[in-house]
């Protein structure tokens, strides 16, 4: 029988197991990295808001990538909360298309987040004269436009092709809902489909890789050429940005060679946890890492410290 979509009221998570009591030790490891989240991400943003030292393009992106983790994470973190204490584990059509949403927008904009500040680093290391005079605020905020725009546009029709489908079932083998699982799902050729989210896979994924590649050749280029202070510049500033963006391309390559590929030789736990884990481990990671790397930031936290303790010291 075939329903379209907005007759399908609810979908069905399988990938839950009956854990018994585990579940709320789960529950508590889950919430408490949730704390830890929302923590590390809203104490930077509101450093780089609050100082005027650290009104620079470097660190407005980087507050757009702390300010991505946070709404990455809003689209993970409740659901999963609630589905472990659950017992019948379903999820509401609309709010399915809604987690494909954030969940898709915060991969997209996460590339092209890195991408732009890969291009900050490349501006600032290859041409350190014309910086001031390239990075103008009406350039910034153009950039900032296309870290989030496109991403939120391309996924929108994504996410409204999907909800038009026609589908033969309602059973999804995951912990939350994916835009694949659903064309699986799908009683006609979901050709159009299909189309449509690899060209969008290409803009907003291929596109900032490839402006990634292209500057970081060009760092290296200049690196090899220069002088020790500019490797040491360049090592500085681009060591935490190359390890986000490896970190995070891991993870999402994983989850889309799951969605591709029959991975059934893997154990059932570890399928779900490599699943998750560019959902859970890049929010911790971003602010943990620049939080160590960035000096300027380093130095802010170790006075907003120091001064909570003469506060709280009698």
């Amino acid at each position: 029988m075939k329903l379209n979509s907005s007759q399908v009221l609810y979908l069905t998570l399988t990938a839950y197991v009956d854990s018994g009591s585990l579940k709320y030790f789960c529950f508590f490891v889950i919430l408490s990295l949730y704390v830890l989240i929302i923590s590390c991400n809203v104490l930077l943003i509101m450093l780089i808001c609050v100082n005027r030292t650290l009104h620079e393009p470097m660190f407005l992106f980087l507050c757009s990538l702390f300010v991505n983790e946070l709404y990455g994470s809003l689209g993970l973190f409740p659901f999963l909360l609630v589905q472990i204490l659950s017992d019948v584990h379903i999820i509401p059509a609309p709010l399915c298309f809604l987690q494909i949403f954030c969940i898709y927008t915060y991969a997209s904009v996460e590339f092209t987040n890195l991408a732009v500040m890969s291009y900050d680093r490349y501006v600032a290391i290859c041409c350190p004269l014309q910086y001031n005079s390239l990075m103008t605020s009406q350039r910034i905020v153009f950039l900032l436009f296309i870290i989030w725009l496109p991403p939120c546009l391309a996924v929108g029709g994504t996410a409204f092709l999907s909800s038009s489908l026609q589908l033969c079932g309602n059973v999804i083998n995951k912990v939350y809902c994916d835009n694949h699982s659903i064309i699986k799902l799908a009683c006609n050729d979901p050709t159009a489909n299909n189309i449509y989210e690899l060209i969008m896979s290409f803009l907003t994924v291929c596109v900032p890789v490839s402006v990634i590649v292209y500057t970081y050749m060009r760092i290296l280029q200049v690196c090899f050429s220069g002088s020790k202070q500019t490797r040491q510049k360049a090592v500085s500033t681009c060591t935490p940005h190359l390890a986000s963006i490896i970190n995070f391309s891991f993870g999402v390559s994983f989850e889309i060679l799951q969605s591709r590929f029959n991975m059934n030789t893997v154990p059932s736990f570890i399928r779900i946890l490599l699943s998750l884990y560019f959902l859970t481990c890049q929010p911790v990671f971003n602010p943990v890492l620049y939080g160590l790397n960035m000096s300027k930031i380093r130095s802010m936290c170790k006075k907003l410290v120091l001064n909570s303790v003469r506060k709280c010291s009698p």
